[in-house]
């Protein structure tokens, strides 16, 4: 987020100085997509999303986030569930192998809906960090 401030006036009145100051805020593009990972917990998951945490696991994907095919899981395809748990619940959470994993990553995927073709990788790696009780890796 960038913030600009212009003075808007000036003003001197009874040995009183006034200044009015304008804060123009500007999102940036992953800021955008995070309001949009967040808004998307509340409305599949139905809770608010701790928003520190969302920026952490968002920040952690790095560039992937702009690119459409690699910003999304697809819920439907072993392969790509099968990376999820070996690239983010093995590697990036320190977790070992187990069906828990796979058990997990298809509860996450239950509730965000199978008829959800735009699953966030953000979202999903967020819900799987909470399901399994990981927010400490980022701290």
């Amino acid at each position: 987020m960038i913030k600009f401030c212009s003075v808007i006036s000036i003003s001197y009145l009874r040995g009183k100085l006034t200044i009015y100051i304008d804060t123009l805020t500007i999102m940036s593009k992953r800021d955008d997509l995070i309001t949009k990972y967040a808004a998307d917990i509340k409305d599949k998951f139905g809770e608010n999303a701790d928003m520190d945490l969302l920026t952490k696991v968002t920040v952690g994907l790095g560039p992937s986030i702009y690119n459409i095919d690699a910003s999304k899981v697809s819920g439907s395809d072993e392969k790509e569930l099968e990376t999820v748990k070996k690239n983010y619940l093995m590697k990036k959470l320190g977790m070992s192998d187990s069906p828990k994993l796979m058990e997990g990553i298809q509860a996450v995927m239950e509730k965000y809906g199978s008829s959800n073709r735009n699953k966030h990788r953000a979202v999903v790696y967020y819900m799987l960090c909470k399901h399994f009780d990981k927010q400490s890796i980022y701290n």
